[in-house]
């Protein structure tokens, strides 16, 4: 829990630099159009990342909850990653800000969200991307690079985690086409026009990416017993003989 409290505390620090800020301020105005279809009573972040009260704004649900191993506030639980306090079925959506890439088993915290979730209910992740120039700074810094992310998971491998769990990806986004090197960060702005054209012109060199899958619960048929069931007649009902019709 200590590690994950340290990368906690150097995500905070990062997202006050100016580079970092610019990037949390472009997820939160992405997630504002994710989360405006998630409706209920419960949505629980799975991990620190930011202002929660502003990364949520944007869901329409009573409640909205933060777990992490240092989470503090009127509206947060302390629990580790990959066990966490919650009924089973109970939350219409869980969100994962940047959680897989320090969550120290980040396969058996997707086990958690599936468990958690309501059917039909939503699971919002953001994550770097390993490819790109943002994957090239966290290669060359030697994993410190944001500095809480002790891995960065590919778009692909999450999307196979997922459909293992039974989730349908409903949405798919890719963002950060600015380079992280870049004096100036005007291009992280949603309105920019890196941001706009990116992912027409150059998807696979997207700093990150934003899925949004859904939980699936197929309706199972019944099967009546043998002797419950009515005979089938191949060809129509028999015509009645001259005996059974006198």
């Amino acid at each position: 829990m200590d590690d994950v409290a340290s990368a906690a505390a150097a995500a905070d620090r990062w997202l006050q630099s100016p580079l970092g800020a610019a990037v949390l301020g472009l997820e939160t105005a992405l997630l504002q159009d994710e989360l405006a279809d998630v409706v209920g009573f419960e949505l629980v972040q799975v991990g620190r990342w930011g202002d929660s009260a502003a990364l949520c704004a944007g869901a329409r649900t009573q409640h909205r909850t933060v777990v992490a191993p240092d989470a503090a506030g009127p509206r947060a639980i302390r629990a580790h990653f990959d066990a966490l306090p919650i009924a089973t079925a109970s939350v219409e959506a869980v969100l994962l800000p940047h959680t897989l890439e320090h969550a120290p088993r980040p396969h058996q915290l997707l086990r958690e969200v599936d468990r958690v979730l309501v059917g039909e209910g939503n699971v919002v992740i953001c994550a770097f991307s390993p490819w790109g120039p943002w994957g090239a700074r966290h290669f060359v810094a030697r994993g410190n690079f944001p500095p809480h992310a002790m891995r960065m998971i590919g778009e692909r491998r999450t999307r196979d985690w997922l459909t293992l769990l039974g989730f349908e990806v409903v949405v798919a986004r890719r963002y950060l086409f600015a380079p992280p090197w870049m004096q100036r960060f005007a291009g992280l702005r949603p309105d920019s026009w890196l941001e706009r054209q990116g992912p027409t012109l150059a998807a696979p060199l997207a700093g990150a990416y934003l899925l949004k899958a859904r939980k699936r619960v197929h309706a199972v048929t019944p099967i009546r017993p043998a002797w419950t069931r009515r005979p089938v007649i191949v060809g129509g009902a028999p015509e009645p003989t001259t005996r059974q019709a006198a």
